[in-house]
């Protein structure tokens, strides 16, 4: 299957891209592209856990099992001041 990723902000400056494919097998949850992706882009990796995330423009957890032509999105932490 493949869904589209989606870089947001730091993200976005980290991944050197706004959106990219991504081929997962069948029966992928949010949290498996979330570690493939800090594994791929250095600078996902200073993360401890997953920040927040939505599939389809809808908030998502980890175990949301995705599926072929999803749109990921995962949300930058924003400083305040």
């Amino acid at each position: 299957m493949e869904v589209r990723v989606l870089y947001f902000a730091s993200f976005r400056d980290a991944a050197g891209r706004a959106e990219e494919a991504r081929k997962l097998p069948s029966g992928s949850r949010l949290g498996q592209l979330w570690q493939a992706l800090a594994r791929d882009v250095p600078g996902f990796s200073r993360f401890p856990s997953m920040p927040a995330a939505a599939i389809n423009r809808e908030y998502a957890s980890a175990e949301a099992e995705l599926h072929d032509g999803d749109e990921v999105a995962f949300l930058p932490p924003v400083a305040g001041g």
